[in-house]
């Protein structure tokens, strides 16, 4: 069975005291509560070693929400693969629509990540997805398949194992609207397909593949019942544990 996750991607939000404060609230919760699904958290770099000091790493993965396309050196202000690693966590988020838009990072910028992430042990949940002006070109099909051949689609099966795929419209993206659970699904089979011809289907099964698109507590469970979607990355949700709580509990 492949592994149901529900990641919530806290962007810029959260100073370290909100932030610790927060991740303590759901360690809690969820540790009386056992979730029915993996749940991670991927935090601002600075509240990552502060969170891993208490965080239960069974019932909550920490993530962080990028790193650095470089092993180390003159880079000021970047964080490397590896001081993630060395922090306590175990993923990472590459790839997100807001990275590729507002720092222009390119599919090889990606590619030197994921290498880099992988070497370090991390765990890299890989956003892909299309605009609204995609969409409505009906190119969101090539678009998904050209980032994962871009940057992903060169590992072997064995390294595309550490490899969760995020599903983003980014129409979708805090705009408060969703795709279909019927849309999602469709390209979620289509993802999937993609896989399936690069690997196998065997490795296309074993592929969690999450929705993330204004996912919230009252359509997590129509979205979470289709075949092909895995889970969701969450984003304004997280930022509340009731909130984020509320999703998780859709795999009940």
């Amino acid at each position: 069975m492949r592994k149901k996750i529900v990641a919530g991607n806290w962007k810029m939000n959260m100073n370290l005291q909100d932030g610790i404060a927060l991740a303590k609230e759901l360690n809690e919760t969820l540790t009386a509560e056992k979730p029915n699904c993996g749940v991670v958290i991927c935090t601002p770099f600075i509240h990552l070693a502060s969170i891993a000091q208490f965080l239960n790493q069974d019932i909550i993965g920490l993530g962080a929400e990028n790193c650095a396309d470089k092993e180390k050196g003159a880079f000021t202000g970047e964080v490397s693969a590896e001081m993630v690693k060395s922090t306590g966590a175990q993923y990472v988020i590459l790839g997100h629509s807001e990275r590729r838009e507002y720092y222009n990072e390119t599919p090889e910028i990606l590619k030197e990540k994921v290498l880099l992430a992988l070497k370090n042990g991390l765990k890299v949940i890989f956003c892909i997805g299309e605009t609204l002006a995609e969409r409505e070109a009906e190119k969101q099909n090539e678009v998904c398949k050209a980032e994962l051949e871009g940057s992903v689609f060169n590992l072997s099966a064995e390294e595309f194992k550490n490899i969760v795929i995020a599903y983003e419209p980014i129409w979708a993206i805090g705009t408060g609207k969703t795709a279909t659970a019927d849309q999602a699904e469709e390209i979620h089979a289509f993802i999937r397909s993609c896989v399936a011809e690069k690997y196998g289907a065997e490795v296309a099964e074993d592929t969690t593949i999450l929705y993330g698109g204004s996912c919230k507590a009252s359509n997590a469970p129509e979205l979470f019942a289709k075949p092909d979607i895995d889970g969701g990355l969450i984003g304004g949700a997280s930022l509340k544990a009731a909130d984020f709580k509320g999703i998780i509990d859709a795999w009940k």
